[in-house]
């Protein structure tokens, strides 16, 4: 049976000096950012959750690791995400899971869920309030022809 390979983001807590990514290289092939603040890697592993572990025990101690996130979804559409928290923190995390009567790994994937929700929720209502302030001085028609004029601007910048 063929190990998988599995694609990760590595988002760093700074940027990578040429030098630092060179010597990170070294180790296993990495592909930078144009700011050398995030990074991709394609790891084998059994498991996505096995991917980030090497990962972060191979390149932990030479990179500034942040956050590692896998680049794809799993088929439940779910991105793994695999965060190294300081001591406190993760104490703090610990005691507030056993409290909560959860494993330390769901405490942090509901609180983490809650946090997204929350914020796509108040990114809707911010967007509603924009609109309807904008609806005020303008007609429906007039407001979108402005929003197809900005999306034509800006995508087409974008485009490759």
């Amino acid at each position: 049976m063929t190990m998988p390979h599995h694609a990760l983001d590595i988002t760093l807590t700074r940027a990578l000096t040429p030098a630092q990514l060179h010597q990170a290289a070294k180790t296993m092939p990495i592909a930078a950012n144009h700011d050398a603040t995030r990074l991709m890697a394609v790891v084998r592993a059994k498991t996505p959750d096995k991917a980030c572990n090497r990962l972060r025990h191979q390149m932990g101690g030479r990179l500034p690791i942040d956050v590692i996130t896998t680049h794809y979804p799993d088929p439940q559409g779910q991105i793994l995400l695999n965060v190294a928290f300081p001591p406190t923190a993760h104490a703090h995390l610990d005691a507030a899971a056993e409290h909560a009567g959860q494993p330390l790994h769901l405490f942090v994937q509901g609180a983490v869920h809650r946090a997204l929700v929350r914020h796509a929720d108040e990114e809707s209502d911010r967007l509603d309030r924009a609109l309807q302030h904008l609806l005020v001085g303008t007609i429906p028609s007039q407001l979108l022809a402005a929003l197809g004029r900005a999306l034509t601007h800006t995508t087409g910048a974008a485009l490759c």
